[in-house]
């Protein structure tokens, strides 16, 4: 069973997901937050799994929530999915490098949302879809995305200095991985097997220190493996 957490100041919308998720069969929403501090709180106390954190919240918004959870090794199982609307699209990249797996419009489609609680629920980031690329290459190439959040020591193996503990095979599976190609994909690409793939990026996790496959594609894009633009297809 998935262990959810529900953070927004919006009791509609927690009901909503709520509804959606507990229909799931295999996802259990173990508490409701209404702002950022008490989504940090809540999952240390009901060690949830995945927590769906809302940017915009009272007190402490969605962001600093993220990072609090992030920083702290206790979380360290916690994936954050931040739920947001195209109006707020320039915080999106600031969350990953935060710490968040993934991101979603808070208007997703139902099937889109189980789905997504169970790909960040067993350690995948949720950047496969086109409009995640596209948009995360537009807001990596905007001018002073870079150290945009506060703690930018949440990059690992920020620069290019990180790379060079890579071999040429990793660099070309890490820039894959920020097309936001899932393993088998990236399997397809190379004509490796999955279970090669999936050794490669576990490898390249551990080198860079990265806390999952979300934290990856910024050290991609921050470090210059990817050209922002070059990555992503239109769609």
């Amino acid at each position: 069973m998935i262990r959810v957490l529900l953070a927004d100041d919006q009791a509609l919308i927690r009901a909503g997901f709520r509804v959606l998720l507990e229909a799931a069969g295999d996802v259990e929403v173990v508490g409701e937050a209404v702002n950022g501090a008490q989504a940090v709180e809540l999952a240390r106390q009901l060690r949830a799994d995945v927590v769906l954190m809302d940017i915009r919240m009272p007190e402490v918004d969605g962001l600093e929530a993220t990072q609090r959870i992030a920083a702290d090794d206790d979380l360290a199982g916690v994936k954050v999915v931040i739920l947001t609307t195209f109006e707020s699209d320039e915080y999106v990249y600031q969350a990953l490098r935060a710490g968040a797996s993934g991101f979603l419009v808070k208007d997703t489609e139902p099937e889109d949302l189980i789905r997504a609680v169970r790909v960040v629920a067993r350690g995948e980031a949720l950047l496969s879809p086109s409009v995640t690329r596209r948009l995360i290459t537009s807001l990596a190439s905007r001018p002073g995305r870079q150290g945009a959040v506060g703690d930018s020591r949440r990059v690992p193996g920020k620069d290019a200095q990180g790379l060079s503990r890579l071999t040429e095979r990793e660099r070309e599976v890490l820039s894959l991985v920020a097309e936001g190609l899932s393993n088998d994909e990236i399997a397809g690409r190379l004509y490796l097997s999955p279970l090669t793939t999936k050794t490669h990026v576990s490898r390249i996790m551990t080198k860079l220190d990265a806390r999952d496959r979300a934290q990856l594609v910024v050290m991609a894009y921050e470090s210059g493996l990817v050209v922002p633009g070059s990555a992503a297809s239109p769609a």
